[in-house]
């Protein structure tokens, strides 16, 4: 057993995929390290935060710079930031920011361990 999961094996609960999604994590702040800029995020989609930090520039409806507005897919996805690759579709986080948009009922507390 080499101890890899495989995602294909990884199921989500029952309606909450990024394909019926309104893209709510796309309206969080995120922030990149070198490793991002290295991956060649767009420096056109980059702004430096109130701290010095660098983030993905959002629009004024504070969705990210990278979302395709017309598809509510990532433009940049092959080169989308680590903090965008680690959140997971169905995981507690994903369906916290889903159920603040009615999407789906709020996550139970218990679930928050498998943070």
């Amino acid at each position: 057993m080499s101890g890899e999961i495989h995602l294909e094996n990884i199921e989500t609960p029952e309606g909450v995929s990024c394909f019926n999604c309104e893209a709510c994590c796309c309206r969080l702040l995120v922030m990149l390290d070198d490793d991002d800029l290295a991956r060649g995020v767009p420096y056109g989609l980059l702004e430096e935060d109130e701290w010095g930090g660098v983030v993905m520039r959002q629009d004024e409806e504070g969705w990210c710079a990278a979302v395709d507005r017309d598809t509510m897919l990532c433009s940049i996805h092959p080169r989308r930031p680590q903090v965008c690759r680690d959140f997971e579709e169905g995981s507690y986080q994903c369906r916290e920011e889903r159920a603040l948009y009615g999407l789906v009922d709020a996550p139970l507390s218990t679930d928050a361990g498998a943070l």
